[in-house]
């Protein structure tokens, strides 16, 4: 968990030299950052303070380590003397101290001069804050953490504080350097294996439309756009293994995300209903006679506490089929992830995929605005891609900016998954101090009271340990780190995807500087073309799922969220091998920047590149594994060889 104090104390010498600049210091003060700074030319953190120099016996009474007491080299020196050299008058030993603290005041000056000068040559000046911001940006840039260690005798390690304002200015003078040099080759690309490729084929079918007489299933699904895109995917393959007729799916609604969008609000209704017509019967509101049923009383209703996550299809057949064919309508209510993704019939995970990456189309309201966003950030390429036009529909050849040419440019999209509901329900700790723990556990024991009960009843991993274990979501200030790393020059376009990130603007301020060029769905839309979507976080999200899944390049900072799942299947799917995503291991990620206090960048860049090209190359889907995310295998795919 994080210290008690909000604003805690800087544990290196940099964050020391920071504080120099903003605020006076005491003799004091200025005497231990010397010594501090004294033993290294170069501005890294260590675990504490130097030892002071000292000649001879240590003396309890020394007030000022940069002077040596009498007991110390001058008291040894007087014994060494000839006895007729001892009577000196006032005068001369008055000289010789002289002499000796203006010696000390040259060493002192010397090396707080070349201190100062390696600082300067490593810190740049656009990451340093000015005023009132100085102190909160250093809070907000410092993460402390503590690790349990794990071992029966319960010892709790204190890890040291993680600290990125190094890293950044390190960074910032890489990026610099970097702008006369070409892009790593690979940068924009997706490592192939060129003995095999793929090509969508999920819209092909070997089976008859299913008749759909053994009732209808209802489906109330839960969470954002993308949980709700997936349950309306797996309750489309429920319906055709029972023999059932499905009813247009319904979204609840939710208190974090507070949208009431409905599915014609977000997809089109009549290509759903069209489009898997061979395949299950939709209809778009329950027969008459079945709509005054009180499903409840008649065990109708459904819900997740009733079915196991990931179920597989035999459960469907021995428990939910019965009812429905005594009652003529079931009711799942949430059904998040209650599908399990083997084993399954081959054409029944073949209809999952052919409803995620075929039926399931946004509305013209979104495609035209995505569309727009799009171009916006591409200028006006002069082709369009397979994926685009399933995205966007009759949009895709649509110009915008008035018209004029413009040079095609590439784009860099980033989902930063750092909202205050992710940080909260992560359970980790981001650098705030007491504020922060108190806001995020405020929120957690209003929108997650199961983990509030959690923590109070149960002894909960260290917010430590769960970073070391790569559970945490990445900080903006690892994001910009990952991305420099792998080689982006500071002129690349970003598009930032994600609601509001949890610390505002102060908290973007490391990204916004190392790559100025970051636009968002905001930034880049007028207030009279984004207004028909405010208030609709699942409509706005549908114009982050366009830009993410249609970027030259697309970066995750959450592997666990379902829209980079989503996304990067879509990628996948569609692509052509051509669309690269970048899966960051925060596990491995978390380990390198443990080091960040005394890693250089060279050593940083390189482990960074390795890590990211471990996990940037596609392979075919593993058992068990999402098909929405890892669509490459023979259900939702074919192969060229």
């Amino acid at each position: 968990m994080a210290s008690d104090d909000s604003s805690p104390p800087p544990s290196s010498t940099f964050e020391s030299l920071l504080q120099l600049e903003d605020e006076p210091l005491d003799s004091s003060s200025r005497s231990s950052i010397f010594h501090s700074r004294s033993h290294s030319t170069t501005p890294r953190s260590r675990p504490s303070s130097p030892r002071p120099v000292s000649f001879g016996s240590p003396s309890p009474s020394r007030s000022n380590p940069l002077f040596p007491s009498p007991g110390g080299l001058y008291g040894s020196l007087r014994s060494l003397r000839p006895k007729h050299l001892g009577r000196r008058k006032k005068g001369s030993q008055g000289r010789r101290r002289t002499r000796g603290i203006l010696m000390w005041s040259g060493v002192v000056a010397f090396f707080f001069l070349m201190n100062w000068w390696m600082f300067s040559r490593l810190q740049d000046p656009a990451l340093r804050p000015s005023g009132k911001d100085s102190a909160l940006l250093n809070r907000t840039a410092t993460a402390q953490t503590y690790l349990d260690n794990g071992s029966s005798n319960g010892k709790r390690k204190r890890v040291h504080r993680v600290m990125f304002t190094r890293l950044l200015a390190l960074a910032a003078h890489a990026l610099a350097e970097a702008e006369s040099r070409p892009e790593p080759q690979d940068l924009w690309e997706e490592p192939l294996d060129s003995a095999v490729s793929w090509k969508p084929c999920a819209d092909q079918r070997n089976w008859e439309a299913s008749e759909g007489k053994n009732g209808y299933i209802i489906i109330s699904a839960n969470g954002g756009i993308n949980q709700q895109r997936v349950a309306i995917c797996n309750a489309v393959a429920i319906t055709r293994l029972l023999n059932a007729t499905l009813v247009v799916p319904k979204f609840l609604y939710n208190s974090v995300w507070r949208d009431t969008s409905q599915f014609s609000d977000i997809y089109q209704e009549e290509h759903f209903i069209n489009d898997l017509k061979a395949d299950i019967p939709i209809v778009k509101e329950l027969p008459v006679e079945l709509q005054s049923l009180d499903l409840e009383a008649m065990s109708s209703l459904v819900t997740d506490a009733e079915v196991m996550k990931e179920s597989k299809p035999s459960f469907y057949v021995k428990k939910v089929m019965p009812i429905l064919l005594k009652n003529r309508v079931i009711h799942f209510v949430g059904f998040g992830n209650r599908l399990a993704f083997d084993p399954i019939p081959f054409e029944l995970q073949r209809l999952r995929c052919r409803c995620n990456f075929h039926a399931l189309r946004f509305v013209h309201k979104i495609q035209e605005t995505g569309a727009l966003l799009v171009r916006r950030m591409q200028h006006h390429r002069p082709y369009s891609t397979p994926l685009e036009h399933n995205l966007l529909g009759q949009f895709t050849d649509k110009a915008v900016l008035d018209g004029k040419k413009m040079v095609p440019a590439k784009y860099l999209a980033l989902h930063l998954r750092f909202e205050i509901d992710m940080a909260a329900y992560s359970m980790c700790y981001f650098g705030g101090g007491k504020d922060e723990e108190e806001e995020l556990e405020a929120f957690r024991a209003v929108h997650f009271p199961a983990l509030t009960l959690l923590r109070k009843s149960t002894k909960v991993p260290s917010a430590g340990f769960l970073r070391s274990e790569g559970k945490c979501p990445l900080t903006p200030e690892e994001s910009v780190l990952m991305l420099a790393a792998l080689g982006f020059k500071r002129s690349t376009r970003i598009y930032i995807a994600g609601a509001e990130i949890y610390g505002g603007k102060l908290r973007m301020a490391a990204i916004s500087r190392l790559y100025p060029n970051i636009a968002t769905k905001e930034s880049l839309l007028s207030s009279s073309e984004i207004e028909p979507f405010r208030n609709y976080s699942s409509q706005l999200a549908a114009l982050d799922f366009i830009m993410c899944a249609a970027a030259d390049a697309f970066a995750m900072t959450d592997s666990g969220s379902q829209l980079s799942s989503l996304v990067s299947g879509y990628r996948m799917y569609y692509g052509g091998g051509k669309l690269p995503t970048i899966r960051p291991n925060k596990r491995r990620l978390a380990s390198i920047f443990s080091k960040n206090g005394t890693i250089e960048w060279k050593e940083f860049e390189d482990r960074v590149r390795k890590t990211i090209r471990q996990t940037k190359q596609v392979h075919e889907r593993p058992i068990a594994r999402s098909i929405y995310r890892h669509p490459r295998c023979p259900e939702c795919m074919c192969r060229i060889e």
